[in-house]
């Protein structure tokens, strides 16, 4: 019993956060920034206010360009700025 939990841990990996955003650079070979729009509402005055966020991705067979719409999930850190890696291209640019 104590062996089949072993394995079951081993098997299961944690569920990983995953963005959509737009390739906005390939900043490098296999890499890309990518950035994310979104809107937050002000606490005070209720009004909506644009932020972004932009996130270098790793892309190993460089097959995003810049424009792309993508799909990215976290990872482990691959440098001093780097944990997502680019999963999907959702549409082509």
């Amino acid at each position: 019993m104590a062996e089949q939990a072993k394995t079951d841990s081993k098997t299961t990996r944690n569920k990983r956060e995953m963005r959509t955003g737009t390739v906005v650079s390939k900043s490098g070979d296999k890499s890309l920034r990518v950035r994310f729009d979104y809107m937050v509402r002000h606490p005070k005055y209720g009004k909506y206010l644009k932020r972004r966020t932009t996130l270098s991705t790793h892309d190993g067979d460089n097959q995003a360009s810049v424009g792309d719409l993508v799909e990215v999930m976290s990872c482990r850190r691959m440098s001093k700025t780097k944990c997502w890696v680019l999963r999907r291209i959702i549409r082509a640019a």
